[in-house]
């Protein structure tokens, strides 16, 4: 199948749920030349319950996040979110980056969350399963509305992003930073245009995202930049490069995660490599092997982040090495959680006297 200009993933395999699936087939009719229609966004609206998520993996620096959205526009093919999305019985393919579903009181049950007795303030990561600040936050603007309860209730947060439009919310942000309660990772995975919108086609250009650094780290606020994925033998030498890059715009941390190929992922990312990089194909899943033990995606903590063996071990080297060259990560940000207020309207009545 012919990919579709603007998604990642080509094609559409039925979630792991369904009863039943579906097989293409070529009856002879088919004509492989000609043009693949456009295929639209569609966003559903969602009622939630609750909004926090509660992490306990260790492998994780925080243990409560927010997810504005269901899905992500950005389509980028190597996101270990797609599986999620068979749970609403629709596929991790193109599904995931054309059927979305928002979370439009997510500000009201997150300001109830936070006057409940006995709730304990610790920094919340805002999109750590698909991007908070993906296409549809321009208009829905469920993010900034979250960000808007968070700065009036003084509660630590940490973005991690490959968007500009973190940009708009400066004016929430800056003020937060400089109380200690915002940080922000921009994730940039190639300085390569052409092979970051083969991965990535709907999220900002990589050099769009360094003037983000830029812009945030000018307005006073902790900014970092992510390498994720690093997809040994097709990215991974570009590590030194961006990070030079984001040090050079102001960042001041860095992280990097290895590719991470769960379920439904594992297929998605072999065909687009045999649609864009057929000559590469087969290197790059024997490296993919390399780093992790001989399998191609290890769920264990510990591992599932740095991967393991020689090539693992050399890619952890270059980015602590680099990271003394270009003097990030020599300081650890901390978040002031004692300064955390319940909203108003949930205070106790005797405040009043």
């Amino acid at each position: 199948m012919k990919p579709r200009r603007g998604r990642g993933a080509s094609g559409n395999p039925d979630g792991r749920y369904l009863p039943t699936t579906r097989e293409e087939y070529d009856d002879g009719w088919t004509n492989d030349d000609r043009d693949v229609p456009q295929l639209k966004t569609t966003v559903t609206e969602e009622r939630s319950k609750s909004i926090i998520n509660q992490n306990k993996s260790p492998d994780l620096p925080f243990d409560q996040s927010i997810n504005p959205y269901r899905g992500c526009e950005h389509g980028c093919v190597y996101c270990y979110a797609r599986p999620a999305h068979a749970y609403m019985d629709l596929s991790p393919g193109l599904d995931f980056e054309s059927r979305l579903f928002s979370k439009p009181d997510a500000a009201e049950v997150l300001r109830k969350a936070f006057g409940r007795k006995g709730y304990r303030c610790s920094a919340i990561s805002l999109g750590a399963n698909t991007d908070a600040y993906q296409p549809i936050e321009r208009r829905l603007k469920i993010t900034r509305e979250i960000l808007e309860v968070m700065a009036e209730c003084r509660h630590p947060v940490t973005i991690v992003s490959k968007s500009s439009l973190v940009e708009r919310d400066i004016d929430l942000l800056a003020p937060m930073a400089a109380a200690n309660l915002a940080q922000v990772f921009i994730s940039v995975t190639s300085l390569d245009r052409g092979l970051s919108r083969r991965m990535e086609p709907r999220a900002a250009a990589p050099q769009r995202r360094l003037q983000t650094v830029k812009s945030l780290a000018a307005a006073g606020i902790p900014t970092g930049v992510m390498f994720a994925p690093v997809i040994p033998a097709l990215n991974d030498d570009q590590m030194e490069d961006v990070l030079a890059a984001a040090a050079v715009a102001g960042a001041r941390y860095a992280g990097y995660i290895m590719l991470r190929l769960p379920l439904e992922v594992n297929g998605l990312f072999k065909d687009w490599l045999q649609q864009h990089y057929p000559l590469r194909a087969d290197r790059v899943m024997a490296r993919v092997r390399d780093v992790r033990d001989g399998n191609e995606n290890d769920s264990k903590f510990g591992r599932r982040f740095r991967g393991t063996g020689a090539i693992a071990e050399l890619i952890g080297q270059r980015f602590r090495r680099a990271c003394r060259d270009y003097g990030l990560n020599v300081s650890r940000h901390e978040f002031d959680t004692d300064a955390f207020t319940p909203p108003r309207e949930c205070a106790p009545q005797l405040e009043l006297f």
